[in-house]
């Protein structure tokens, strides 16, 4: 994680929203389940990421980021903005490793960044889901998440076929 740094966007410009399309194609190319079929469209990533910024701007979301010397190789988002009854808690999402920047640690140190963030923000519980027997998987295990269950079938991966899902919680 040599020459990375994790930081917290308030806000995305134009550029921000290119490069975090790229990070977001770039991952369904190589196969990551997270809401997308191959092969996504530029556009459709983008039109992703501007929904994403709405979000941030409105302060229902936090956006943290992972620059390299490249650009844009990591992110990973917490959804603020729950339910009346649920204000102590923030679904963690969209953790993102472009393919260039696995195997370095960068996704423990977004997972990091992310519960520090959750409780700046007052949070005390996280949740989360992810596709069961990915790389992922492993790391939130690793991390002290609590493995709820599984949910069979619970979406297509982006190269076909049904994919199951693990909920995790953690109390920060």
């Amino acid at each position: 994680m040599q020459d990375t740094r994790i930081r917290l966007l308030e806000m995305l410009d134009p550029r921000q929203v290119e490069a975090l399309a790229d990070l977001l194609v770039d991952c369904i190319d190589g196969g990551a389940g997270v809401s997308f079929l191959h092969p996504l469209a530029p556009e459709t990533a983008k039109a992703f990421w501007r929904g994403v910024a709405a979000d941030v701007a409105a302060g229902e979301r936090a956006l943290l980021v992972a620059e390299d010397e490249v650009g844009i190789v990591g992110t990973v988002q917490l959804v603020l903005a729950q339910p009346e009854n649920q204000p102590h808690r923030a679904d963690l999402s969209k953790m993102l490793v472009h393919r260039r920047g696995r195997r370095r640690g960068l996704g423990a140190a977004l997972l990091n960044a992310a519960e520090q963030t959750a409780r700046q923000y007052g949070k005390t519980l996280l949740v989360l889901d992810t596709n069961t027997g990915s790389d992922a998987e492993r790391l939130y295990e690793r991390s002290g998440w609590v493995r709820v269950g599984e949910i069979p079938d619970f979406s297509v991966q982006p190269h076909g076929g049904l994919c199951a899902t693990t909920v995790f919680y953690k109390s920060l």
